[in-house]
């Protein structure tokens, strides 16, 4: 893709009216937008904002600027929100990141992220092409049959969650069989510095990225693991959270991006992820700034297993259920796996013999998420206690 904001953003001017109609709210002239500076007073715009937009104007909320046919893939996020691929090689742009975490052409990698629905999948099937790697699709499952797999074909490289790499790797051990994975690339959840020591002890090199599955690569480490350099082919600011507007090196703020995409106008994007600029430069010799980490998140959504949990799901989920009087969802973390827990107090006429398989079955279809159901039948959940409560830890 090109990397001439000026020329982006005037083909989505006039080839996407969603993006039009926010310039002109903000009474910005898109022939005079040359750089990220003169984009600053467009409000940021975020996942709830996409959701909107999109169900008011199907599919892409007036932000595409192509016919829908030309894409390549599109897939749907919780929200639901969706999000286009166009006809070009590495979309999501993870080569970089790739490199830098150690593959190379030839390498035999196995992909753990899910390709249903989800893009996790085939971003990152794409940027291992893109290095020149032979990829296995394997998503998440079948764990048996993958050990299997990776033992018979001596595979390398793994790309996913690292939970799912230390249980593989865990189970292997179980099957008496010994794994040669060698490096990994990991994303979607935190590597506490526990969990990426065991994975070093089984003789891996992890190295962690960061992105969304709205904007791709925005952040990956180098050999020296200290923060996420930024990719080249993205504007990426750190703002602050209320007015929007970029905060000095260090301070911690919203990660705000912008695409040089032609063709979907993804355009002061607010992450919702909160991180901060690291100001000194980097003595692995790259030029690009550096993310100092994750710093948490804004708004009321978290992150589970690599995907985000909304209350307004979580809402849509338990209106199924009037036999409910209250409840509340848990998130806990033990081993390096996060654990979700519906918390329920039935009404006196529920039939409490079916409703935990009932909520099970339900939360795969509706939040695509197992959970645990816990019966609470006494009165110990009051009213105002929050619909999602994390009680995890990342040391």
């Amino acid at each position: 893709m090109r990397h001439d904001l000026q020329s982006i953003v005037l083909n989505l001017y006039h080839n996407a009216p969603g993006f039009a109609s926010r310039l002109q709210s903000a009474g910005l002239d898109p022939e005079k937008i040359r750089s990220i500076e003169d984009l600053t007073p467009l409000p940021v715009i975020r996942k709830d904002d996409l959701a909107e937009f999109q169900a008011a104007a199907p599919a892409f909320g007036g932000f595409l600027a192509c016919p829908v046919g030309d894409l390549k893939r599109i897939f749907q996020s919780p929200g639901p929100i969706y999000d286009p691929e166009s006809r070009v090689n590495d979309y999501w742009r993870w080569e970089s990141a790739l490199r830098a975490a150690g593959f190379n052409a030839g390498d035999v990698v196995l992909n753990a992220f899910g390709y249903h629905l989800t893009p996790a999948g085939a971003m990152f099937e794409e940027g291992l092409w893109a290095v020149g790697c032979a990829v296995i699709p394997g998503g998440v499952g079948n764990q048996e049959q993958q050990i299997q797999l990776l033992h018979d074909l001596n595979v390398t490289g793994y790309v996913g969650l690292p939970s799912y790499l230390k249980a593989l790797l865990n189970r292997a051990e179980e099957m008496g069989l010994t794994l040669n994975l060698e490096k990994a690339f990991v994303t979607a959840e935190p590597l506490p510095p526990s969990l990426r020591a065991e994975l070093n002890q089984h003789g891996v090199i992890v190295r962690q990225g960061y992105g969304t599955a709205e904007c791709g690569n925005l952040g990956y480490e180098c050999e020296l693991e200290n923060g996420w350099h930024l990719p080249e082919d993205a504007l990426i600011q750190v703002c602050d959270i209320n007015s929007g507007q970029p905060n000095p090196p260090g301070e911690t703020g919203e990660i705000v991006v912008t695409l040089y995409n032609p063709d979907y106008a993804l355009v002061r994007f607010g992450t919702g992820d909160l991180s901060a600029f690291d100001p000194e430069p980097c003595s692995c010799g790259r030029k690009t700034a550096r993310l100092m980490g994750w710093q948490g998140r804004i708004g009321d959504a978290v992150k589970v297993r690599g995907m985000f949990l909304h209350p307004r799901q979580l809402d849509d989920l338990m209106n199924r259920f009037p036999d409910v009087v209250r409840w509340q969802v848990q998130i806990s973390r033990q081993e390096h796996k996060d654990h979700l827990t519906l918390r329920v107090i039935p009404a006196p006429e529920c039939d409490t013999a079916t409703l935990p398989d009932r909520l099970v079955q339900t939360a795969r279809e509706v939040i695509k998420f197992h959970l645990a159901v816990e019966l609470l039948l006494d009165d110990s959940l009051p009213d105002s206690a929050p619909r999602i409560e994390d009680t995890r830890r990342w040391d």
